[in-house]
C-alpha cells in the first residue's frame, strides 16, 4: 500500500468519526440511507431470467442463458444500480466510506427475508491481491460480513481467490470480453463438498465474473451457487 493511498484512508477514516451521517441521496443529516430515499430506491421488478437475473419480456430465460448456459445456479440483485443506490456504492467502492456497508447488508438481509436463496456459506467475490492493497479492503467482504450477521449463516473469505489480475470490468467493451477477461481467474483453496454457497458482490453487469466464480466453486465440490448483489447495472448481452 502506497503512502499516499494510506494517509487518504486515514484521513477519511476520520472525517467520517467527526462529521454526522448524511444520506447520500439527499443529503439531510442521519443516515447514510434515509427514510424517505429508501422507499424511493429502484428496486428490480419481474419478470427475471430465472438463471442470470436480467429482465426478460417473455419466457424463464433469456437469450443468452439459453445460448450460453451459465455454470452459477442463479443471480438475483436488489436494484438497478441508479441514483442512491449507485451512489451509496461508489462511496463504498471508491471513496472508503466502509460504514454504508451495514445498511447496504440489511436491504440484502430484508431481501432474502422476502425472497430466500439456497446457501449455506457465504462467499464474497474475492480481490485479487495487488488490488486489495491498493484499495486497502474488498467491499464484497464487507457486505458479506454484515450479511452473516444480519442472517446467521457463516461468511468465509479463505477458501475463493483471485489468482489472475484482470483489466477491470468496467474496463471491457462487450460482455463476451467480460467473460473472457475473468476465465480461470480464480481458485478454490479448499473442497466445498455438498456445500449451497450464496455468492457476495456489490454490483452485477453481466454476470461474467460471478460465473467465473461460480466455475471455481464447484469444480471444489459445491452443489449449488447462487449469486445475491445490491445491484444490477443492465447490459444487454448480444445473441450467440
Amino acid at each position: 500500500m502506497s503512502p499516499q493511498l494510506s494517509l487518504r484512508q486515514v484521513k477519511t477514516a476520520f472525517l467520517d468519526l467527526l462529521l454526522p451521517l448524511r444520506c447520500l441521496g439527499c443529503g439531510c443529516e442521519g443516515d447514510l440511507i434515509c427514510p424517505s430515499c429508501h422507499q424511493s430506491l429502484p428496486m428490480i421488478r419481474l419478470p427475471l431470467c430465472q438463471r442470470c437475473g436480467t429482465t426478460v419480456s417473455e419466457g424463464n430465460l433469456c437469450h443468452s442463458c439459453i445460448n450460453y448456459p451459465l455454470a452459477i445456479d442463479g443471480i438475483r440483485s436488489v436494484f438497478l444500480f441508479q441514483g442512491t443506490v449507485r451512489q451509496a456504492i461508489l462511496h463504498l467502492k471508491y471513496r472508503h466510506l466502509k460504514a454504508v456497508a451495514a445498511p447496504l447488508s440489511q436491504l440484502l438481509a430484508e431481501y432474502l427475508g422476502s425472497h430466500p436463496l439456497k446457501g449455506e456459506v457465504i462467499i464474497p467475490v474475492p480481490l485479487h491481491p495487488k488490488r486489495l492493497r491498493e484499495r486497502g479492503y474488498n467491499q464484497a467482504s464487507l457486505l458479506a460480513k454484515e450479511l452473516s450477521r444480519l442472517v446467521g449463516l457463516p461468511a468465509v473469505e479463505d477458501t475463493l481467490v483471485r489468482v489472475r489480475d484482470a483489466l477491470p470490468q468496467a474496463r471491457t467493451r462487450s460482455a463476451i470480453e467480460r467473460r473472457r477477461n475473468v476465465q480461470g481467474a480464480f481458485i478454490c483453496h479448499r473442497g466445498l463438498e455438498g456445500k449451497q454457497i450464496l455468492l457476495v458482490d456489490d454490483v452485477c453487469t453481466t454476470g461474467a465474473t460471478l460465473d467465473a466464480c461460480a466455475t471455481a466453486l464447484k469444480a471444489s465440490g459445491a452443489s449449488s451457487v447462487w449469486g445475491l448483489t445490491v445491484a444490477r447495472e443492465m447490459f444487454a448481452l448480444p445473441p450467440r
